[in-house]
C-alpha cells in the first residue's frame, strides 16, 4: 500500500507525492516505537514512520487543555485555515534574512507602517520592527530609553550608573529588562480602588536618573487602560517645574490592537508628543499566531544607532535589531494577513461584539450575588474582573472557584492585586476573537452551579457532580 505525503511547500495544493513507503501507512500502536514509554532522556537509537510518530506525539498533546476555553490568556487561540496554510508555506523562511527572503521582508515593512498609521505617529520616516512578541519588543525601547538617557548624561559631564525606569503594575517582560539590563525597576504601588499607575504618583518616583516611565494600554491585572495622556500631562509639568525632560513608552501590548477600533477618539499614542514608543503583541488582539509583536518609535532619532547591527554573512549588508536572531516569518505573514482579511472595519466588529459579550458576562457575574466586577468591560479591553464582596463570608474562596471551573475544561485565574492591594483577589475572563456570546453563557451556567455548590459545602468536601448523562 502506497501513502500519499502532501508537500508542505508553495505549491502544497498542486501537488501529492506518493512515498512508495508502506510502513508509513502502519498503525502507530502496533510500532516498535509503541511498544514502550516514549523516549523521555534519551534520543532512541532508530528511527520511526513518520505517521506514527506524528500520531503518538498528539496521543500525549491530546492531555492539554482545550485552549478555546483558556479565559486566562490573552493570547489568540483562533485563526483562519488560511493563516495557517501560508505559515506552513513560510517555515523555512528567516525572519532576519532579509537579503534571501526580500518579500517576507517587505511584508514586515508593511506591518510596520500600518501600525505607525493606526497609532498616529507623525509624517515621516517610519522606524520599527517585528518581534516574537511584546516582551521582546518592551526590551527593545527599554533599550532605547537607556541608551538616550545614558548619552545625554555622559554629554553632560555626569554620571550614568544608576539608570531607573518608573511604571505601575507591569507585567513581569518589565521586571526582566530591568534585571538583565541592569536597571532600577520603581515599580509605584496600586492607590486604593485604582486599576494602575495614576500621574499624582510620579513627581515622587522620578529622578535625574529615570530612564522613562511606562504607560499600559491594558493592564495584565485588571484589564483597564492607565490614563496615558493625563501621565504625559504630568510629565509635562514635572519638566516645566525641574527641567526633567522625561520620555513616556506605552506598553499597548494588549490595547494596541483594541483602542484604534474600540475608543478611536482616545488620546494614548503618537497624537501624544511626549509618546516616544510604542509597543504590542500581534499575537494578543492583533489575532495573529503565537510568536510576534511590534515596536514602533515617533522618529528614527529616538532609536540610537548604537543598538542597529548591520551583517554581512546572510548574503548582504543587513540592519537588524532584534534580540534573537533566526525566527520563522510565518507569524508576521498571518499578521499582514489578519490585516487584509479584516480591515479596519473587521477589527471594529470583532471586538465590539467581543466587548458586549464580555458585559454581558458582568452583569451575570454580578447578578449572582456574592461577587462585585472590578472591571466591567467598558472602556478598555474586552473583558471582565470580580471580587468577592464579602471573602469572610462567602463560604469560599475564588481560588476554590477557579479549581472547580477545571473541572468544566475552563480556565479562569484568580490572583491577587499588585501592591498596595494584594489583600484582593480577583477573578479574570478576557474575551477574545474565537469566544462567542453563547460560550459565555456556558461559562456564566458553570460559575452559577459551582458557586451554589461550593456554598452548600462551606468549608467540607464538595459532593461530586450528577452523570452528565442519563438512559
Amino acid at each position: 500500500m502506497h501513502r500519499l505525503r502532501k508537500e508542505t511547500g508553495p505549491m502544497a495544493a498542486l501537488h501529492e507525492v506518493d512515498t512508495g513507503d508502506e510502513k508509513s501507512a502502519e498503525d502507530c500502536y502496533t510500532t516498535t516505537l509503541a511498544s514502550g514509554d516514549l523516549p523521555k532522556r534519551r534520543m532512541p537509537e532508530g528511527g520511526s514512520p513518520p505517521g506514527a510518530v506524528r500520531d503518538l506525539i498528539l496521543d500525549e498533546l491530546a492531555l492539554d487543555g482545550n485552549a478555546s476555553q483558556n479565559l486566562a490568556t490573552f493570547c489568540s487561540t483562533f485563526l483562519d485555515h488560511e493563516a495557517h496554510e501560508l505559515m506552513a508555506v513560510c517555515i523555512d523562511k528567516n525572519m532576519v534574512d532579509k537579503d534571501e527572503y526580500p518579500q517576507t521582508a517587505e511584508i514586515e515593512n508593511r506591518c510596520v507602517h500600518i501600525l505607525a498609521d493606526l497609532w498616529n505617529a507623525p509624517a515621516g520616516p517610519t522606524v520599527g520592527t517585528s518581534t516574537t512578541g511584546s516582551s521582546e519588543a518592551a526590551m527593545l525601547a527599554g533599550l532605547a530609553l537607556k541608551w538616550r538617557w545614558r548619552a545625554a548624561r555622559r554629554a553632560a559631564g555626569k554620571p550614568a550608573d544608576r539608570p531607573n525606569l518608573v511604571c505601575g503594575p507591569v507585567q513581569v517582560c518589565w521586571e526582566k529588562f530591568a534585571r538583565y539590563f541592569d536597571v532600577e525597576l520603581r515599580q509605584v504601588p496600586v492607590l486604593p480602588d485604582a486599576t494602575g499607575l495614576r500621574p499624582e504618583q510620579l513627581r515622587a518616583n522620578v529622578d535625574e536618573n529615570t530612564i522613562g516611565v511606562v504607560g499600559i494600554l491594558g493592564v495584565t491585572y485588571t484589564c483597564d487602560y492607565e490614563p496615558i495622556k493625563e501621565l504625559a500631562a504630568e510629565l509635562d509639568a514635572i519638566q516645566d517645574d525641574t527641567g526633567l525632560d522625561i520620555p513616556l513608552h506605552v506598553d499597548a501590548a494588549s490595547g494596541g490592537f483594541v483602542a484604534p477600533f474600540l475608543q478611536p477618539a482616545l488620546e494614548w499614542d503618537f497624537r501624544v508628543p511626549r509618546v516616544a514608543s510604542i509597543n504590542a503583541s500581534g499575537h494578543k488582539y492583533g489575532m495573529a499566531p503565537l510568536g510576534v509583536g511590534f515596536v514602533v518609535w515617533r522618529s528614527p532619532e529616538l532609536l540610537p544607532e548604537d543598538l542597529v547591527f548591520r551583517v554581512r554573512y546572510l548574503g548582504g549588508n543587513m540592519p537588524t535589531l532584534a534580540l534573537n536572531f533566526s525566527r520563522p516569518g510565518g507569524q508576521v505573514i498571518a499578521q499582514y494577513f489578519n490585516f487584509l482579511r479584516h480591515g479596519h472595519d473587521g477589527y471594529t466588529k470583532i471586538y465590539e461584539i467581543a466587548s458586549e459579550a464580555g458585559q454581558a458576562l458582568g452583569r451575570r457575574i454580578a447578578e449572582m450575588g456574592p461577587f462585585e466586577l472590578v472591571y466591567d468591560g467598558k472602556g478598555a479591553l474586552p473583558a471582565v474582573s470580580w471580587k468577592l464582596k464579602e471573602p469572610d463570608k462567602a463560604g469560599f474562596t475564588l481560588y476554590d472557584l477557579t479549581d472547580r471551573l477545571r473541572t468544566r475544561g475552563w480556565q479562569v485565574p484568580a490572583y491577587p492585586l499588585p501592591a498596595d492591594r494584594q489583600d484582593t483577589v480577583i477573578q479574570r475572563v478576557l474575551v477574545r476573537h474565537g469566544i462567542s456570546r453563547d460560550k459565555l453563557e456556558l461559562l456564566g451556567d458553570d460559575v452559577e452551579r459551582e458557586v451554589k455548590r461550593l456554598q452548600a459545602a462551606d468549608g467540607g468536601s464538595v459532593a461530586p457532580q450528577e452523570a452528565g448523562f442519563h438512559h
